[in-house]
């Protein structure tokens, strides 16, 4: 379905709300069509009719359509608990002067060292004592509380009250709490994740052959793993900022100068679109080069889920998406988090603070910092670090097995739909 916007507009980075903006005004429009077609094949009898439909929970512009049409509707949100908590309470934020964080024309250079941003957040239950205002999901570092993108996900996430159910890609040994929190305004809440395993374990059930699909956005390139095969174990750091953030050149610099410098085996992901203010008679300094020969490789996109799987492998220094925060979770990773934007900046305080799975470098684009924390994950920390990620693994691989929480829950959302149906 078309997003509405020109095929040359961009759509990396923080210019993805703009899709999300776009989507609001035409995606109804572009859904009642696919839906009236989608009847035309029930009524020639090619297709049963749609009875009921799991839509994503920040586009709404399929409502109307479904309630004309009298078909029921759930939500799934692709975020964490902790991120559509906190967006849930975006009111109360307002309410208590906690937002917006940032001034008018103020660059992000200058809103990080705001002291402000450190203080801590009482208007989310469930969070008080370690949620600072800095860690509030980055659609709240605005200027001003009516931008039209922070009243989206304000007005979008309010709306989840009025499915039939809201599924999370979560489990309950993870986010228990703030689930809690959630079905005190959504008791019909199932909690199903980890997915990606979830997936895995379930089809295992039925066969002994299973292929792993990708759901890469660009082609994997796989020497990494021959790359890997030659390092000695649990000595890499796998380095990947996800398939949309942005780094200017100078950030660039930084990341390579810390990771270099560390003196520690590095393999990072470097999309070909992910750098701006790059080109090729950008000269690359002779000592990034030379270091990288020593102890690192770069590929523009790895097999994330083997790379994360390989014995070689470490650490994880990544945005924090949730898919990736989920995916090292399940893998028995330690992350190292430098969160770009939208949930990432909520994710990475579980990580280091409530979940205590590594270490968040937010808002800091330091090549000192970068170096220290890579040393602290890789050797300074890095057995407290995989003790407390091998035992966190060990409860996710618990929710997904027989009788374990989000098998349980999946089973019983099974059920809904076959009674919603």
């Amino acid at each position: 379905m078309p997003d509405g916007l020109p095929e040359d507009h961009p759509r990396a980075g923080e210019r993805t709300m703009e899709i999300m903006l776009s989507l609001r005004k035409t995606g109804g429009l572009e859904f009642r069509r696919l839906m009236e077609s989608t009847n035309r094949l029930n009524d020639a009898g090619d297709r049963r009719p749609v009875t009921c439909v799991i839509m994503d929970g920040v586009l709404s512009f399929a409502l109307p359509v479904l309630m004309e049409m009298g078909i029921p509707y759930i939500y799934f949100r692709t975020v964490g608990a902790c991120s559509f908590w906190a967006n849930f309470c975006i009111q109360e934020i307002i309410d208590a002067g906690e937002v917006p964080l940032r001034g008018k024309d103020e660059d992000k250079y200058t809103y990080w060292k705001k002291k402000e941003m450190d203080l801590m957040v009482t208007s989310v239950p469930g969070m008080e004592g370690f949620l600072r205002r800095r860690d509030l999901p980055w659609f709240c570092r605005v200027s001003d509380v009516n931008d039209a993108g922070f009243q989206a996900i304000k007005t979008e996430t309010r709306k989840s009250t009025q499915a039939r159910a809201l599924i999370l890609n979560t489990f309950e040994d993870l986010e228990g709490p703030i689930l809690d929190e959630i079905r005190k305004h959504i008791p019909n809440l199932y909690s199903v994740g980890p997915l990606h395993t979830h997936l895995r374990a379930r089809l295992a059930e039925k066969t002994s052959d299973i292929t792993r699909a990708s759901g890469s956005f660009w082609e994997e390139d796989k020497s990494c793993l021959t790359w890997l095969d030659s390092q000695p174990a649990k000595s890499v750091i796998y380095v990947s900022f996800g398939s949309v953030t942005i780094l200017t050149r100078s950030e660039l610099l930084e990341f390579w100068y810390g990771l270099v410098n560390s003196g520690q085996r590095f393999l990072w992901v470097m999309r070909p679109d992910s750098i701006i203010g790059n080109d090729e008679e950008s000269k690359i300094p002779v000592e990034l080069e030379e270091g990288t020969k020593a102890r690192g490789y770069m590929v523009g996109w790895a097999p994330q889920d083997d790379v994360l799987a390989h014995p070689a492998v470490c650490a994880f220094f990544t945005h924090c998406g949730w898919n990736s925060t989920l995916e090292s979770v399940a893998g028995g990773m330690p992350m190292l988090c430098w969160p770009y934007f939208a949930d990432q900046t909520i994710n990475s305080r579980f990580v280091s603070e409530v979940w205590k799975l590594g270490l968040d470098i937010k808002d800091t684009c330091d090549r000192v910092i970068i170096e220290k924390m890579v040393r602290d994950m890789m050797v300074e920390r890095r057995d407290e670090f995989l003790q407390r990620a091998n035992d966190m693994a060990n409860l996710a691989k618990k929710a997904i097995s027989e009788g374990g929480s989000s098998y349980c829950n999946l089973d019983r959302l099974i059920e809904f739909l076959r009674g919603t149906i």
